[in-house]
């Protein structure tokens, strides 16, 4: 059977065409009564507008362009992939559908570019907000509609729509939860100072072993988000500083310490305890199950759609960048 089309829905209907076309894109325009009935004949004929027709007439692509980046070689945490599930889930709800594309180094915003020209994207979302990637100042240049999942941190006065995960709170979760079993000695692994996420993160660790009087010198690193790093940085650590516990940056890095630890003989949770960061999968399965911090991607999906929804919208609504709060998983690692 073929396919139906506008004319047998308006046919089954008993209305215009104009009116079945003003029922799929401007719903507003109809009476309820009216509305209800061409909504029950598409139903009941299955009638599915076409799109790309619907595009032409409104100049709207329906898409949403995110870039993906390369993954570290060393890294173990794949946290961007729970978040790229979520937004494309999400955006598919609220009518649009996203669309992947790649760039990295210099040519990273060629891909911005080319969509941006060739009008194949009505907004971009934006992941990468930290400290030396161009891409939210080259959009907010061009006027470009975009969302950031990430806080503008080398902006701090840019208007542009944002939601962002506290990362302080969600590691001064995990250092009171280590205080709270009676660790005094806690010791953090981080990333370089030039990361503001990084950054933002040891101020949570540091916060919470100041409130209970406890030092944070000598008990810090700074290294790459590599699995290796995790695994030097903490045996200097231990040498040095003699921590009973770590709290660290990123799941990565904690999967670095459980491998000093296995090294020495020592048992996660028994000996040494340690915290993570993102909950990943890794975290989920390692033995004997990495206590971390989880961020509420799903939330932050459905936050970036409503923004990309509110930019999108005539008129256009800018609101507030949004925090949201993480929460913490405990597993056998901090015992």
């Amino acid at each position: 059977m073929a396919a139906p089309t506008l004319a047998d829905v308006a046919e089954s209907a008993g209305v215009s065409r104009q009116t079945v076309s003003n029922a799929v894109n401007n719903p507003d325009l109809l009476r309820p009564d009216t509305l209800v009935r061409v909504q029950e004949a598409i139903a009941e004929l299955g009638y599915v507008p076409n799109r790309a027709a619907r595009n032409l007439r409104t100049r709207a692509s329906h898409l949403v362009g995110l870039r993906l980046s390369p993954v570290l070689e060393g890294n173990a945490t794949a946290v961007g992939d729970r978040f790229v599930h979520s937004l494309v889930w999400t955006s598919r709800e609220a009518g649009y559908h996203v669309l992947l594309f790649s760039g990295e180094g210099p040519a990273a915003i060629d891909g911005y570019e080319d969509l941006l020209r060739s009008t194949a994207v009505d907004a971009f979302v934006v992941t990468d907000t930290y400290l030396g990637n161009p891409q939210a100042t080259w959009l907010r240049e061009r006027r470009a509609p975009f969302v950031a999942f990430g806080r503008p941190w080398d902006d701090p006065d840019a208007r542009h729509p944002w939601v962002d995960v506290d990362g302080a709170a969600g590691t001064e979760m995990a250092t009171r939860h280590l205080l709270d079993k009676g660790h005094t000695r806690v010791a953090w692994i981080g990333w370089r100072k030039d990361s503001f996420i990084g950054e933002d993160r040891r101020s949570g660790w540091s916060r919470a072993l100041r409130e209970r009087g406890l030092s944070t010198t000598g008990m810090a690193s700074r290294v790459e988000d590599t699995v290796s790093s995790g695994r030097e940085a903490s045996a200097v650590l231990l040498d040095e500083a003699r921590p009973s516990a770590f709290v660290c940056a990123s799941d990565t890095l904690a999967m670095g310490v459980l491998h000093t630890l296995a090294e020495r003989g020592l048992q996660p949770g028994r000996d040494i305890a340690v915290a993570g960061f993102d909950d990943s999968q890794v975290a989920q399965v390692v033995h004997p199950g990495l206590t971390s911090v989880r961020q509420p991607l799903e939330e932050v999906a459905v936050a970036v759609v409503r923004s990309l929804e509110d930019l999108l919208a005539t008129p256009s609504y800018v609101g507030e960048g949004l925090l949201l709060t993480p929460s913490l998983t405990v597993r056998p690692s901090t015992g």
